[in-house]
């Protein structure tokens, strides 16, 4: 199998390492061949605390993926999250030199939107084109061929504490892959559970994962805002640890097999036995105790994203409601709390199915690492025929320099 057609996904999650291996087709299909999971340890808010830890869980994912795949990985994309991103909006207005707008001009004007003052420590991650203005028409998606005097862009910018990206990158090279792109984590999971329509109509994927929940919004297929917020799955099983006194695998077991937001959807009477600390006696504890635990961390959850939107002004942007993916958007009644507490339509966002994939990776746990995935092959397509072309013209000027030896040879 051709080496350069193997494209790797990895999410280095705070509870879960995942590998995704996909090979690209003749058609530039792409078909999943390998798949690997493993318990994060190292990490705590998206953020690496332990090195040595992290590595291993990283190198243990993808030995698993590489045995599936029966392919060696030596480059990877890597998704980011952790409460050290921070994203704005900028915009920058270039002069046109020709009479029509070219790729250079559209470089140039991205860059002139990038030139805004970021402290020393942070790095740019994305810059996302939102809009392009050429004259005074706005709305415009791909301004090259246009013909106009002045061209103006709206970006989204994503940056990052460059220490924290910095030992997520060194992390993912001891354990032997190079790490050839990083991604915004709920970009990739946008990628992989939103429809083209729901991000033209507004949108807010709101993705739950172990150590944070990641915010994208959406409008006119652009994205307009995206978030970190350091609460997530994590810290709904913590405070089950705490109020039941459990221990933490314990609170996992109970919040994945009994787990529930809402206490109304649950038989009163309903008891479950738990297992207490080492040497204690199992207790019965009732599901509605529970309900009310996850509730309430649910509860804050939703609110602070309510305060987002209202903050950003975003409420009249938002007409296709909330998409909850994640781990942590599979507690039951989790999607009937958003609603009532955002007021928007809410529901559970599946990956949508592409090249071979089963019915266990079409889960909302998996949903930014087969973004990642998708990003990557998007890319890479982007990237080879910017080769090709490169390449064509290199055969031009090489057929041109051999051609002009030749009719020096019969000059001279």
């Amino acid at each position: 199998m051709n080496e350069k057609n193997i494209i790797v996904g990895l999410d280095v999650g705070t509870t879960k390492v995942c590998t995704i291996v996909g090979v690209q087709g003749p058609d530039s299909d792409l078909e999943i061949i390998g798949i690997g999971t493993h318990p994060s340890h190292g990490l705590k808010k998206g953020s690496v605390v332990n090195i040595d830890k992290t590595v291993r869980s990283i190198h243990s994912s993808l030995e698993e993926a590489k045995l599936m795949a029966g392919v060696n990985i030596s480059s990877a994309t890597i998704g980011i999250a952790g409460s050290h991103i921070y994203s704005f909006n900028s915009s920058g207005v270039v002069a046109i030199k020709g009479k029509e707008i070219t790729p250079a001009d559209v470089d140039r004007v991205l860059e002139a939107a990038k030139a805004v003052v970021i402290p020393s420590d942070r790095e740019v991650l994305h810059v996302i084109p939102q809009e392009f203005r050429v004259d005074n028409t706005n709305g415009i998606k791909d301004p090259v061929g246009m013909c106009g005097v002045r061209l103006e862009v709206h970006v989204h910018i994503v940056t990052g504490s460059i220490p924290l990206i910095q030992n997520l990158v060194k992390c993912v090279e001891q354990a032997g892959v190079v790490a050839n792109r990083v991604t915004l984590q709920p970009i990739a999971s946008s990628e992989s559970v939103l429809s083209l329509e729901e991000r033209e109509m507004g949108v807010i994927l709101v993705d739950i994962g172990g150590g944070t929940t990641d915010i994208a919004i959406w409008k006119e297929g652009s994205l307009i805002h995206s978030q970190i917020i350091p609460v997530g799955g994590n810290h709904f099983t913590n405070d089950l640890a705490i109020a039941l006194k459990i221990p933490h695998a314990e609170a996992e077991r109970i919040k994945i097999n009994h787990g529930c937001v809402l206490a109304e959807q649950l038989n009163q009477s309903a008891h479950i036995t738990v297992q207490g600390l080492s040497g204690t006696k199992p207790r019965e504890v009732q599901l509605s105790l529970i309900a009310d635990v996850l509730g309430a961390r649910a509860e804050e959850l939703f609110q602070i994203i309510r305060d987002i939107i209202a903050e950003k002004n975003l409420g009249n942007e938002i007409t296709g409601g909330i998409v909850l993916t994640g781990g942590g958007a599979l507690i039951k009644g989790v999607a009937e709390l958003g609603e009532y507490i955002i007021e928007r339509p809410t529901k559970i966002g599946y990956p949508a199915p592409f090249g071979g994939m089963t019915n266990i990776m079409q889960n909302p746990k998996f949903s930014t690492v087969l973004g990642l995935l998708i990003e990557s092959n998007r890319k890479d397509k982007v990237h080879s025929v910017e080769n090709d072309s490169n390449n064509n013209q290199m055969d031009l000027i090489g057929k041109f320099s051999d051609s002009l030896k030749s009719v020096f040879k019969e000059i001279f």
